[in-house]
């Protein structure tokens, strides 16, 4: 069964600011969806979650459809890599979503911990993303969000949180996945709902983990990725 939805349809009372580029989602009921990253995503199965929201939607037209999350906090690609198997291949999904990214950066700056390389992420997300494709997966890859919500580059990490986001669209290319642009939807966002330069309270609750409308903007933004 193949079911279509607007996105007005699915959220009538707010406007989706996204970079996906289809307005339609299509979806059938024999889907498996996994989301794939880091505590960002196992918050999202929590009630009012990303995950929570785009499952009591989808399940209105389609009961049949399964999404499942699959995130751990502070994980990292290189953290990703090693559970693919045991966390999504085993699982046989149709779709697979890939948020990862705010740790890879992150991490550079925590006392007692370390980020990842320019070079270890794009090639962990390369091999991440083949090795779905080969087992029969479309793989959706985001971007990451945010580190603070100051607008116009203020925030200490946006300069290399921008680089590594540029990587990711960079393998979603070269590899063919679907590209789902989280990073610019919540910057354009920011630009026009933060007019007092918060550095949290908008998007997040503390500048990373997402509040519930960071939540509704990152399940419109992928049920647009949904409809290419």
């Amino acid at each position: 069964m193949l079911v279509r939805f607007s996105l007005i349809y699915l959220f009538p009372l707010a406007a989706a600011l996204v970079s996906c580029a289809s307005q339609q989602l299509a979806l059938r009921s024999s889907d498996r969806i996994i989301f794939f990253g880091d505590s960002i995503t196992e918050l999202g199965v929590k009630p009012g979650g990303y995950i929570t929201l785009l499952r009591d939607t989808l399940q209105q037209k389609l009961p049949g459809i399964e999404l499942t999350g699959a995130g751990i906090s502070g994980n990292k690609v290189p953290d990703l890599q090693k559970r693919l198997d045991r966390d999504v291949i085993s699982r046989r999904p149709t779709i697979v979503f890939i948020y990862i990214g705010i740790n890879d950066v992150w991490h550079w700056v925590l006392k007692n911990l370390s980020g990842t390389t320019k070079e270890a992420y794009a090639d962990g997300l390369r091999s991440i993303i083949t090795t779905i494709q080969a087992s029969g997966g479309r793989v959706i890859l985001c971007t990451p969000t945010v580190i603070g919500e100051k607008q116009n580059g203020a925030n200490p990490q946006d300069a290399m949180l921008d680089e590594y986001a540029g990587l990711s669209r960079r393998v979603a290319e070269e590899t063919g996945a679907a590209l789902c642009d989280l990073r610019t939807s919540f910057v354009e966002y920011l630009r026009h709902h933060n007019p007092a330069d918060r550095e949290k309270g908008i998007l997040t609750y503390d500048g990373v983990h997402l509040s519930d409308e960071g939540n509704r903007l990152v399940a419109r933004t992928m049920l647009t990725a949904l409809g290419k």
